[in-house]
C-alpha cells in the first residue's frame, strides 16, 4: 500500500492512525532471522505445527490452566500489588481505581511562565505557545529539589501534534496535502513540540501543583531552542548544512516519546519517528517519495526518510532533503537536558545511536558504569543497550561525558534462551570502509545498516526497555502485524502478532553491563477466552487483567513493574480504552496483570512515573478524543476540533480535548498499591 493510498483510505480518521499504517511497511531488509523464528526453535515447531489452533500451542506450552476460563485469584492476598482491581471499558473520562485520585496537573496550553499568556485556544501564537505546555505529552520523570521530594522538577515529552483537533476550522491536513497548514500553524507545530521542564510543589493537603513563576520553568523546541552535538558524530561531514558548517549545533529535538532519568538527575529525551517531519518536492504519482537524486539514497530508504507527515519543510529549507539532505541525519538521537540548570544548552549524545529510539531508561551497572538501554520502534526493529567507558561519580559534567565515551551494542536472541550484545564498533567484523563505515560517526548515523551487518534479531516494535537493579531487564514489544504464516512458533502462534509480548532479560551475574545473559517471554498479550489469539497470561488474570500492545513501562521502589498500553485504534478490537496495568513478575502469580488506571477514548496513556518514595505516580494522556473514534459507540465518526469524541479533561462546550498529566495519589497518603 502506497503512502497516497494510506492518507486517503477513510478507515484512518487523523494523522497519527495513518501513520502508524504506513509504519507497517517495514524497512529492514533484514529478515531472514526474526525473533519468531527464534523463539520457534527455542521451543521447537514440532510441538505447534504451522497452522495449527493455538490452543494446541497454549496448553502444550503452559498445561490446561492457562486456557480455562480467569476466575477470581485464590491467592488475591499474597499479590505484591494491593488495590481493587478497576472494571475495563471505555467513555469518555478517565478512571482509577478505587481508594486513589488522579487529578489534572497540567494540560496543554497551561502557562508555565509567570511572563505566559493564559491559555486562548481560538487565537493560538507560536510565541504563547512558547511560553506554555506543549502538546500530547509522553515521557514524564521527576527529580526532588529538597530531601523531603515535596518540590521537585516535572520532565515532560511532547512527541507529535494533531491538527484536526489542535485548530479549529482546518480538520485533518495530510490527506489535503497541508491545503490550510500556513507557516503560522507550522510554527505553531513547532512550538508544541519538544518538552516542558517545570517545577511542581506539594503543598499542605497533599496535592501537587506548578510553581509557575519557577526560575526552572522552560520549553524545548525545534521552534528555537539551540543544542550542541557530542561523540562520534559531532563534526562529520554528514553532520554539516548551510546552517550549521561545524555539525556541532543544532535547532531543536522532535518526536520525543519516551526517555529517561540519569542517576545524576538530568532528563534523556529520545527522539522516535524524526522520519516524518522531513519533505521533499519529487514524489512520484503513489505519492512516494522519488530519492534518484540523493547521495544517500540507501540511508533514507532504511529510516524512511522523507516521511511528508508534516509540512514543516515547504516553509524552512532544514526540513527538506532536497534543499538539506543532511539535516536527517541530525535527528533520530538521544538528548540531554539538565533541568536544574535553564542556562545549559541540550546535547545530542551520538555515541548512543542513531534510530527512532522509544526510549533510554539508565542503570548503574555494579562497576560503576552506566548502562543504557533502548528500543528501534519499528517493525522488524532492534535492540539495543549502551555502556560507558568511565564510571558515574559526584562530578555531574564528567558524568555527562560518560554517553560520549563507550560501546553501543545491538542484541541476538538465540534459540538456547540466551541474548548476546554484539559491539557497533568500527572496524570490528564487517563495520569497515569496504562496507560504507569510514569511522565510528557512520557507524552511529547509520546505526540500522550497521546492525543489519551484524545479524541482529529483527523485532515485534521494540519499544520501551526498563532495567531492575538486579540485572533484570524488561522489554516491551508492542505488536507487528507483518509477521506471516511462515513465521508461526509455539511461543508467539499467530501470523499476525495484534497485541504483542513482553519479554524478560536476565543479564549474566546481575550484571547490566554484560554482554550475555538469558531470555525468556513473561507474557503473550491479547484476550486469553479466545483461543485463536494464543495468549499467555497467569491463569487467574480476570478479563479486567488481560491488554494489548504495552508501550511504556515503570519498576518502582519495590521493584514491581507497571505497564502503560498503546493500542492506537486498535482498541476497537478489544473495546478497552488504553491504561495502566500491574504484573506479578515473580513468584506462583508470574504473569498475572490488574487494572488500575484506563484512559478516556481515543487516548493513549505514557509515562508511567514514581517518585522514589512511591507515593506520586505521574501518567501521561496523550491524544484524547482521538484513535479509534469511530469504534466508539454512540459517536462513530472521526473527531475534528469543532465535534470531539470526548472534550477530556475540561468537559468545557468551547475547548477541544487536552493531553494532559496527571498526578495519582492514595487518599489518605502512603504507597501505591500498598
Amino acid at each position: 500500500m502506497s503512502r497516497k493510498d494510506i492518507i486517503q483510505n477513510p478507515e484512518f480518521g487523523n494523522k497519527a492512525e495513518a501513520f502508524e499504517a504506513f509504519d507497517d511497511i517495514p524497512t529492514n531488509p533484514n529478515l531472514s532471522r526474526t525473533i519468531g523464528d527464534v523463539i520457534n526453535a527455542r521451543y521447537g515447531r514440532r510441538d505447534v505445527l504451522r497452522g495449527m489452533l493455538a490452543v494446541s500451542a497454549t496448553t502444550a506450552l503452559f498445561g490446561t490452566s492457562a486456557m480455562v476460563a480467569p476466575r477470581q485469584a485464590a491467592a488475591a492476598g499474597s499479590s505484591r500489588y494491593n488495590f481493587e482491581e478497576l472494571t475495563w471499558g471505555n467513555d469518555e473520562t478517565h478512571h482509577i481505581a478505587e481508594g486513589y485520585d488522579a487529578d489534572v496537573l497540567l494540560r496543554w496550553g497551561d502557562p508555565i511562565t509567570a511572563d505566559a499568556p493564559e491559555f486562548d485556544v481560538m487565537n493560538q501564537t507560536a510565541e504563547a505557545q512558547l511560553k506554555q505546555f506543549g502538546y500530547n505529552n509522553d515521557y514524564v520523570g521527576f527529580t526532588a529539589l529538597d530531601d523531603r521530594g515535596d518540590r521537585g522538577l516535572l520532565c515532560v515529552n511532547h512527541e507529535y501534534t494533531n491538527e484536526e483537533v489542535m485548530f479549529p476550522g482546518i480538520g485533518r491536513q495530510d490527506n489535503q496535502n497541508f491545503a490550510a497548514m500556513t507557516k503560522e500553524l507550522v510554527d505553531i507545530e513547532m512550538a508544541a513540540h519538544g518538552g516542558s521542564v517545570v517545577e511542581i510543589a506539594k503543598g499542605e493537603n497533599g496535592k501537587w501543583a506548578l510553581v509557575r513563576d519557577s526560575q526552572y520553568n522552560r520549553r524545548i523546541t525545534p521552534l528555537t531552542t539551540e543544542m550542541a552535538i557530542a561523540g562520534p558524530a559531532a563534526g562529520s561531514d554528514r553532520m554539516k548544512t548551510t546552517e550549521d558548517p561545524t555539525g556541532t549545533r543544532v535547532i531543536g529535538t522532535l518526536n520525543n516519546c519516551a526517555g529517561g532519568m540519569t542517576p545524576w538527575g538530568t532528563y534523556l529525551m529520545a527522539e522516535e519517528n524524526f522520519h516524518g517531519y522531513f519533505w521533499t518536492d519529487a514524489v512520484d504519482a503513489e505519492g512516494k517519495p522519488d530519492l534518484s537524486a540523493q547521495a544517500e539514497a540507501a540511508q533514507m530508504k532504511r529510516y524512511g526518510v522523507p516521511g511528508l507527515w508534516y509540512n514543516w519543510g515547504q516553509h524552512y529549507d532544514r526540513f527538506n532533503i532536497d534543499k538539506e539532505p543532511n539535516e536527517p541525519n541530525r535527528f533520530g538521537w538521544v538528548v540531554e537536558v539538565d533541568p536544574r540548570d535553564p542556562s545549559a544548552m541540550p546535547i545530542k549524545h551520538t555515541a548512543l545511536g542513531r534510530f527512532r529510539h522509544e526510549g533510554c531508561e539508565t542503570t548503574v551497572a555494579p562497576s560503576g558504569q552506566l548502562v543504557v538501554y533502548s528500543g528501534d520502534d519499528n517493525r522488524f526493529d532492534y535492540l539495543y543497550k549502551y555502556v560507558s567507558t568511565g564510571t558515574v561519580s559526584d562530578d555531574n559534567a564528567a558524568n555527562s561525558a560518560l554517553l560520549d565515551d563507550g560501546t553501543l551494542y545491538v542484541a541476538r536472541f538465540d534459540e538456547d534462551g540466551t541474548i548476546t550484545w554484539m559491539p557497533l564498533v568500527h572496524g570490528e567484523g564487517p563495520l569497515t570502509a569496504d562496507n560504507g563505515f569510514a569511522s565510528q560517526a557512520d557507524v552511529v548515523i547509520d546505526t540500522r545498516i550497521a546492525a543489519d551487518l551484524l545479524g541482529a534479531t529483527p523485532m515485534d516494535r521494540p519499544e520501551d526497555v526498563q532495567p531492575r537493579g538486579d540485572g533484570t531487564a524488561y522489554v516491551m514489544l508492542t505488536n507487528n502485524t507483518k509477521r506471516t504464516p511462515e513465521q508461526v512458533n509455539a511461543a508467539n502462534p499467530r501470523p499476525e502478532s495484534s497485541f504483542g509480548h513482553i519479554i524478560e532479560i536476565k543479564e549474566d551475574a546481575g550484571d547490566h553491563a554484560a554482554t550475555t545473559g538469558t531470555w525468556s517471554i513473561l507474557v503473550k498479550c491479547g484476550d486469553p477466552s479466545l483461543a485463536d489469539v494464543g495468549a499467555k497470561w497467569h491463569p487467574e488474570t480476570s478479563a479486567n487483567g488481560w491488554f494489548g500492545s504495552p508501550d511504556n513501562c515503570a519498576i518502582d521502589a519495590d521493584g514491581r513493574l507497571w505497564i502503560s498500553t498503546d493500542q492506537g485504534s486498535g482498541w476497537g478490537k478489544t473495546g478497552k480504552s488504553d491504561g495502566l496495568y500491574a504484573l506479578e513478575t515473580e513468584g506462583e502469580q508470574r504473569g498475572l496483570s490488574r487494572l488500575f488506571f484506563r484512559c478516556p477514548v481515543g487516548g493513549e496513556l505514557c509515562g508511567p512515573y514514581f517518585t522514589d518514595d512511591s507515593e506520586t505516580l505521574f501518567l501521561a494522556v496523550q491524544h484524547p478524543g482521538t484513535d479509534g473514534t469511530k469504534n466508539y459507540a454512540g459517536f462513530e465518526r472521526n473527531s475534528t476540533f469543532e465535534d470531539p469524541a470526548t472534550r477530556w479533561p475540561d468537559f468545557d462546550p468551547a475547548m477541544p480535548p487536552r493531553p494532559s498529566v496527571l498526578v495519582v495519589t492514595k487518599q489518605g497518603g502512603g504507597k501505591i498499591a500498598v
